[in-house]
């Protein structure tokens, strides 16, 4: 149970540094303020990270800021070896999030959800029941119907 505590602390740290070097340490262009870190992740043996980042963009610019993060691989870990101060600094892998696909995905579903439903309430707008209102008998009615 340390090991996982340890990793998830490595992670965010790894994620915060990662972050702040991309900000303020890295000048290629292809990483501008449209890259976004997401998350990290750390393996058990806490020899490689995962960091997880999304790109505001077209697909073009999100081919651009995976060169660039791959160019700038070495000064990332430089980074985060200096600031973890650990004896093995884990290795880097970028890989894009899928969220913000899975995000429209999800809300081009709750949209069709949305439309069906209107028209399901626009159908049922005038409709009337198809027998009485009421179709249960109640205690009485059958004796004042004699």
């Amino acid at each position: 149970m340390a090991d996982n505590a340890r990793a998830k602390k490595l992670a965010d740290l790894i994620r915060e540094v990662v972050a702040e070097k991309m900000q303020r340490g890295i000048k290629d262009p292809r990483l501008g303020t449209h890259v976004t870190i997401t998350d990290t992740r750390v393996t058990g043996d806490l020899r490689e990270a995962t960091v997880f980042y999304t790109v505001y963009g077209d697909e073009e610019e999100r081919a651009s800021a995976a060169a660039g993060l791959e160019s700038a691989k070495g000064i990332l870990r430089s980074a985060v070896g200096r600031a973890a101060q650990t004896k093995f600094t884990p290795t880097l892998t970028f890989v894009a999030d899928a969220l913000p696909e899975t995000a429209k995905t999800i809300e081009d579903l709750l949209d069709k959800a949305r439309a069906s439903d209107a028209q399901v309430r626009e159908a049922s707008s005038g409709a009337a029941f198809a027998g009485e209102a009421d179709p249960y008998k109640k205690p009485g009615e059958d004796e004042a119907a004699e």
